[in-house]
């Protein structure tokens, strides 16, 4: 099994797309991710983080945010998990979507946020993505030299089923672009990676956006990488910055094989499927 080397970049997003476009790309170019296999990116890095202005920013897929990535991905010979943006659906409808990109630049992974960000945190924190945003309607993966690996978005990570069915269909890394805020960040930020990573038996790849207190909306920042025993093996601050951080596949398997959860799991008891364009998936593998 492989190691891979996965470069957090924690952005400070600005109003002007392009100001995010251009730094990222010179973040790249200053070295930020030079020994790195993967670019992992926050959620909604090249937008401000407000329900309202989403369709302001959105874009359709292959646009400029998804040229830029691309490029990068190409250029550099990484793979890109190009954090989120506003996507301008064919349906007419606007997505919080991740894209991800091979070293050659092809798109090999797509996932809009299927759980949308609706909160009342008891006066502290209001805010409604569901004003704006439509929801997805999968959790698919993608496969990468190494493993099979998948996406989900910040509030879907609340849910173990947006974890649970990418580890069933194989995945051994799950990156989560998010946007925690300063209500729900130092509450339960790094409990849920954690969890997620123990009852999954994976890596929880977490890549925020630098905090802000500017913004109308104040992230949490703090990215942070989790392993398959649950351990946080790299936790940032709230400042923009960038780390590289080298899992271990190899431990997947190690854990799996010492405490076979998965394996162990009832399914003549209960069982877990989910619909997607009328096609129903099982955890069997059964379709």
């Amino acid at each position: 099994m492989a190691k891979i080397k996965i470069a957090s970049l924690q952005l400070k997003v600005r109003e002007d797309k392009y100001d995010n476009i251009e730094k990222l790309a010179e973040l790249i170019a200053d070295g930020a991710a030079e020994d790195a296999d993967i670019i992992s990116l926050p959620e909604m890095w090249n937008c401000p983080y407000e329900a309202k202005r989403f369709p302001e920013y959105a874009e359709p897929e292959k646009g400029d945010s998804w040229l830029a990535l691309s490029t990068i991905a190409r250029k550099n010979a990484k793979y890109m998990v190009g954090g989120s943006i506003p996507e301008h659906g064919d349906d007419g409808k606007i997505y919080n979507t991740c894209y991800v990109f091979d070293r050659e630049g092809r798109q090999i992974g797509k996932h809009r946020k299927v759980h949308l960000f609706d909160i009342y945190a008891h006066g502290e924190q209001v805010f409604r993505e569901s004003d704006t945003l439509t929801g997805g309607d999968r959790f698919d993966t993608f496969d990468t030299e190494w493993c099979r690996m998948a996406v989900n978005i910040c509030f879907d990570i609340r849910f173990p089923e947006s974890s649970r069915i990418p580890a069933l269909n194989g995945a051994k890394v799950i990156f989560n672009p998010a946007s925690f805020n300063m209500t729900t960040g130092p509450a339960h930020w790094e409990t849920v990676f954690r969890q997620r990573a123990v009852e999954n038996q994976l890596y929880m790849v977490g890549t925020a956006a630098a905090r802000d207190h500017e913004a109308g909306y104040t992230g949490y920042g703090h990215s942070m990488i989790t392993d398959p025993w649950g351990r946080v093996l790299m936790e940032m601050d709230e400042k923009e910055g960038s780390r590289i951080t080298e899992i271990d596949l190899a431990y997947v398997d190690e854990v799996r094989n010492k405490l076979p959860l998965l394996k162990a799991r009832r399914t003549d008891v209960y069982d877990l499927c989910y619909n997607t364009r009328g096609q129903e998936v099982r955890d069997d593998g059964k379709q």
